[in-house]
């Protein structure tokens, strides 16, 4: 395997499925799936997930609430799809381990550093949950976060798309795709892939990202054995 340790970034949009809202229990079973059969091969998974399929902060903040008040709703949100997505992958026989960056110790693990490795090292999917804690970080900047502190070989970024294009592929048929970006890239060009602190975070500690179609089956293997597949950000 070409990455021994990774960390998936899942979308609570993703989550939703269709639907558009809450948690649609056959995308939830399909990319359980996906991570079991990638976590049989002895690749360490770390997943960080996001809360927009529930409440997103900055929606909220828009709306007229306290931009924190609604950061820890989202945060909330976060933990509970962690929830779902451990009760998913549990019922393929793996073990997994929610942790919170907030205190919840009845349903979830704080977050501690060295307890996520030993979690991983002992072959068990970590699910990192409440962001970083904070209000005004965004849980791409809690995955670039995270990546960093657990020692991850890259970041998957997983997206309805195969990768990052120049336009939204959904509305410009002549939308071009990009294989490889530098991290100035992303910044210079105003790419919306991950927020400009993950990216930035990233460039700092060398983390590679890829960013790739999470519905297309077999791509997360696909990936960690080394083959192309989606948009890699990187050093150039």
């Amino acid at each position: 395997m070409k990455y021994k340790r990774i960390l998936l970034k899942l979308s609570g949009e993703a989550l939703a499925g269709n639907q558009g809202y809450g948690v649609d229990g056959e995308v939830l079973k399909k990319i359980s799936s996906e991570i079991v059969d990638v976590h049989k091969t002895g690749v360490e998974i770390a997943i960080v997930v996001g809360g927009g399929n529930i409440h997103r902060g900055i929606a909220g903040a828009t709306a007229g609430m306290d931009r924190a008040t609604s950061d820890y709703m989202g945060m909330m949100a976060t933990v509970m799809n962690a929830l779902a997505l451990q009760d998913a992958i549990e019922q393929h026989g793996v073990y997994s381990r929610v942790l919170s960056a907030i205190e919840m110790k009845e349903v979830a693990e704080p977050y501690i550093r060295r307890r996520a490795m030993r979690h991983l090292e002992k072959k068990r999917v970590v699910i990192f949950a409440a962001g970083t804690g904070n209000p005004y970080f965004t849980t791409d900047t809690t995955a670039a976060l995270r990546a960093n502190e657990i020692h991850a070989n890259v970041i998957m970024k997983a997206t309805k798309v195969d990768g990052i294009y120049d336009k939204d592929p959904h509305k410009h048929k002549n939308a071009t795709k990009f294989d490889q970006l530098s991290y100035i890239d992303v910044l210079n060009k105003g790419i919306k892939v991950m927020d400009s602190t993950a990216i930035t975070l990233c460039m700092d500690n060398d983390m590679d990202i890829i960013v790739f179609d999470m519905f297309k089956h077999g791509n997360i293997q696909k990936i960690v054995s080394g083959e192309m597949v989606g948009t890699l950000v990187t050093k150039l």
